[in-house]
């Protein structure tokens, strides 16, 4: 029961593994919504540009048949012919096929931001896997996608048949008008259903964003066991982490252990501190801390100065000041006097005059 406990997933991913995923290409992108930003940016599109298109197909074609009495066929002509036709078709439709990609890109950008990965191009040998297709096909994603590309089309195609429902007996009366009222008529109503079916699209599009987004982040939730080993990978395993931390503490302490002999003077509290001060008149601003400790550290720290004729100096006030600085800070100004009287003494008591 622990053990079914401890994987469940739980935990909300953290930044690396939402990283990771990225890297993979696994976003939340709904394509409800770019379908419909294309479907809405298309119809705004040709509410202005249809008319122009429909002048310049008009031209094309009337061109076209006024020069079929003329026209003379042979390969060339043919190959010529073709050519002007995709060139003026491909003039009339760039509009479009220009809104295509600028929409299909911002649609994107906005719900992902930019990303660039190869990842999903990587050939798979598992997905050529029969057995795990087949599980693929008839996965909860899988019925759930064919579910919603149902209730699309039923809902679209709801609508459009009660549009064309409401505009049945209208319709009746188009045999006694002329072929250009029938035509508006179509239009019209075709540009009726379309503005419908956009409303649909972009509501199940904002549904289906939201569950995208939900379902990513049930996908990329992380069992505690997982978020330990990502930390172990990104922060290292703290059991080798505290032994470089020992490591570093005992050579730290080595150095400062040789530096003890160099000491003018050892400055204790008699019960558990020692603070060793160095000063080279010509080498040093002020007085130094060169080595300190406490308990048996600050006895070790007095076994080694008496062991090469260090003076110790009991003074209390000044040992516990002293403390709480660190090996190889200068000595602070308002413990100069204080320091320089100890110093005297260690001087007058050696004979030395430095």
């Amino acid at each position: 029961m622990a053990d079914d406990q401890q994987a469940e997933k739980t935990e909300q991913a953290t930044a690396k593994r939402r990283e990771d995923f990225r890297k993979k290409g696994q976003v939340a992108q709904s394509r409800e919504v770019q379908t419909a930003a294309l479907m809405t940016a298309f119809l705004i599109l040709w509410l202005f540009y249809g008319p122009v298109f429909w002048d310049g197909m008009q031209d094309l074609v009337g061109g076209l048949l006024s020069q079929t009495g003329t026209f003379e066929v042979n390969p060339a002509s043919v190959q010529s012919l073709f050519i002007f036709i995709l060139g003026r078709l491909g003039l009339l439709l760039s509009p479009i096929l220009l809104l295509v990609l600028v929409i299909g890109f911002f649609s994107s950008f906005l719900q992902v931001g930019w990303m660039f990965t190869t990842k999903p191009l990587e050939p798979d040998l598992s997905k050529l896997d029969p057995i795990k297709g087949a599980a693929r096909f008839f996965s909860k994603r899988s019925i759930l996608e064919v579910i919603k590309s149902l209730a699309k089309v039923f809902l679209i195609g709801y609508v459009a048949y009660q549009t064309v429902l409401g505009e049945f007996e209208q319709g009746l009366y188009l045999i006694d008008m002329p072929p250009i009222s029938t035509v508006a008529f179509i239009g019209r109503l075709s540009y009726s259903v379309l503005l419908k079916s956009c409303g649909i699209l972009i509501l199940l599009g904002l549904i289906d964003f939201m569950f995208v987004r939900w379902e990513m982040e049930q996908k990329m939730k992380m069992t505690k066991q997982e978020q330990k080993e990502e930390y172990k990978e990104s922060e290292g395993d703290p059991l080798i982490k505290g032994k470089i931390r020992q490591i570093q503490l005992q050579m730290a302490r080595k150095r400062m252990m040789a530096e003890i002999p160099k000491a003018d003077v050892v400055i204790t509290n008699p019960t558990h501190l020692s603070v060793a001060i160095a000063y080279r008149r010509h080498e040093m601003d002020a007085p130094q801390i060169v080595a300190k400790g406490a308990d048996a550290l600050a006895m070790k720290i007095r076994e080694i100065a008496r062991e090469h004729d260090v003076p110790l100096v009991e003074n209390v006030p000044v040992a516990r000041a002293l403390y709480k600085f660190e090996v190889g800070d200068a000595v602070p100004e308002e413990f100069y006097k204080a320091v320089a009287e100890i110093l005297a003494y260690v001087y007058s008591l050696k004979g030395n005059n430095k």
